[in-house]
């Protein structure tokens, strides 16, 4: 942790490069704050989209291991309305429906029909998943184009500095060391910035598409443990 006197000190250092840096920089700069804030907001709203499906996803298997019916979707969604699982059980429950032709729900029908078509269940609950890890994936290019276009907006600005700073070399005709050093410094603000808005970018992109395919498997294994389950009750 950067101690408090450091910390002023580098902001201090900071601020100074920025009010010498031309206008070029200074729109880099904007461009590269807007791309900073938006996606820390999208890394903190799936943050918290994904601690309320992981204990959503939690309710929902606890519900519906621990009994041996199929109950109705309506009454596990106020338990665990947010979970992927509980859609994926609702289409799947609304076929086996629709193809048993019963109003009352297969728990309560004492003598099962055959399925019509078990692969029909899996092939509507395999559509939903897809829909969910659709709903899961939205603002996850924006992660990806964060992480790949800053480092190189941050580049340009800096490429650009340099080209302004030996132009004002050749324009003052001194050539030191002393005198281009202010102007590379100030250029080399905007690849820090690129950075900065990059490197959060591609560790949260990696870390929630490793959390959808997490996610993608779970439903791909949950439908298959759910069409077990109607195979068994209906021999289908």
């Amino acid at each position: 942790m950067i101690p408090s006197p450091a910390f002023f000190m580098l902001v201090s250092e900071l601020g100074k490069l920025l009010q010498q840096t031309g206008w070029v920089a200074r729109t880099v700069l904007v461009i590269l704050l807007f791309f900073s804030l938006f996606s820390w907001a999208l890394i903190f709203q799936k943050w918290r989209l994904f601690s309320v499906l992981n204990r959503q996803t939690a309710k929902f298997l606890q519900a519906f291991r621990s009994t041996r019916q199929l109950p109705d979707p309506k009454v596990l969604h106020a338990a665990a309305g947010g979970s992927p699982l509980l859609a994926l059980y609702a289409v799947g429950y609304q076929e086996l429906q629709s193809q048993l032709g019963s109003a009352s729900g297969p728990s309560n029908n004492p003598h099962p029909q055959k399925l019509k078509s078990l692969n029909a269940v899996s092939v509507a609950m395999h559509l939903a998943a897809a829909d969910e890890v659709h709903k899961m994936e939205r603002s996850m290019p924006w992660l990806a184009t964060t992480g790949a276009v800053s480092p190189f907006i941050g580049l340009f600005g800096t490429v650009w500095g340099v080209m302004d700073a030996f132009a004002g070399l050749g324009t003052a005709g001194a050539a030191s060391l002393r005198a281009v050093a202010p102007g590379i410094a100030e250029a080399l603000v905007t690849t820090a910035f690129g950075l900065f808005a990059a490197i959060p970018a591609v560790i949260a992109y990696n870390h929630f598409l490793h959390e959808i395919k997490d996610y993608a498997g779970r439903m791909n294994n949950f439908t298959a443990e759910f069409t077990a389950q109607l195979e068994k009750h209906y021999n289908s």
